[in-house]
């Protein structure tokens, strides 16, 4: 749990921040869409208004920006521009369930996939602003569901299928891509997608929220670092194809994050991929550096049309 706030502390709190807005706004006239038609269920008080802050430090020559007290989950769609592929690919930035990373893990991946010709739905989901703590469950190797994100992410799925049609999406070729805190819920609704989390409001809630394919990238909070899954995360048959990412000096979250996940996927026969890289650290998002890790979108590519979502 303290390693995700200390994620929010390096990207934030050490250097300064900035308050630029009351509420995030997507650029190029993108708009936001609200999730839930009306107040989403399990609503929890926050300490203050939804707020965006801009960090002073720079990270590959860029600043973050962190979003707080997220309570009024919404999706943004973003197109394709280039040839449209017919998939889609749910965006979740990460920041520890007390921020959210918008740009660095959010609008800057679905740049990157709307040029592949993937639509990108970038979720703005719940978090309290304080550090993680849904109704927790320590028993050894099971921490807790993150259950009002994971009801997002369930509830987003479903309406990217029941939009397919107006959005020129193929529902066998929706997948989830996230980061750190994201990167648990992609592994979260890879493994929970037929666990009902909440009341159906209206026919989208009919549609399946299993992802036909999940990125994780450098994922926390699968284990605790004593090579047990965590027991919230029941990999299965059913879990879709995965495709992992993360260095080895991570000391945020850890490499052994990846590694138990892979092999909980191996054990059951699901296809997956991982790419562990020397050096990276934790955070590192799609931006370029000197460090071999920065081609991770490229391999990802490459793995999306192994597993048939791209074609030439």
């Amino acid at each position: 749990m303290k390693s995700w706030v200390v994620v929010a502390g390096l990207l934030l709190a050490s250097a300064g921040v900035q308050a630029t807005a009351a509420v995030w706004q997507p650029a190029g006239g993108h708009a936001q869409v609200p999730i839930w038609p009306g107040v989403a269920p399990d609503l929890q008080a926050v300490p203050a208004a939804e707020t965006m802050k801009v960090s002073a430090r720079l990270l590959a020559g860029k600043p973050v920006t962190a979003l707080s007290n997220v309570t009024r989950p919404t999706m943004t769609v973003y197109a394709p521009t280039a040839r449209n592929t017919g998939a889609a690919v749910v965006v979740i930035p990460g920041g520890g369930f007390e921020i959210l990373a918008i740009d660095l893990e959010g609008t800057e991946a679905c740049h990157w996939l709307t040029s592949r010709g993937i639509t990108c739905v970038l979720l703005k989901y719940r978090v309290p602003g304080a550090p993680y703590d849904w109704k927790c469950d320590c028993r050894p190797h099971n921490f807790a569901l993150s259950v009002p994100s994971l009801q997002d992410v369930q509830r987003t799925m479903r309406l990217v299928r029941f939009h397919a049609a107006q959005w020129h999406v193929d529902t066998h070729k929706v997948g989830v891509l996230g980061f750190s805190a994201g990167g648990f819920l992609v592994a979260e609704i890879s493994t929970n997608f037929d666990r009902h989390l909440y009341a159906p409001v209206d026919a989208a809630d009919k549609e399946s929220a299993r992802p036909d394919f999940a990125m994780p990238i450098y994922p926390g909070h699968l284990t605790r670092g004593d090579g047990r899954l965590n027991a919230n995360v029941p990999v299965s048959g059913k879990t879709p194809p995965t495709f992992l990412v993360q260095a080895e000096d991570d000391y945020v979250d850890g490499v052994e994050q990846s590694l138990v996940y892979y092999t909980a996927l191996a054990k059951a026969h699901v296809p997956a991929e991982m790419h562990l890289y020397a050096h990276g650290g934790h955070a590192f998002g799609l931006r370029p550096t000197a460090n071999p890790i920065t081609s991770w979108p490229r391999l990802a590519e490459a793995w999306l049309h192994t597993i048939g979502i791209l074609h030439d």
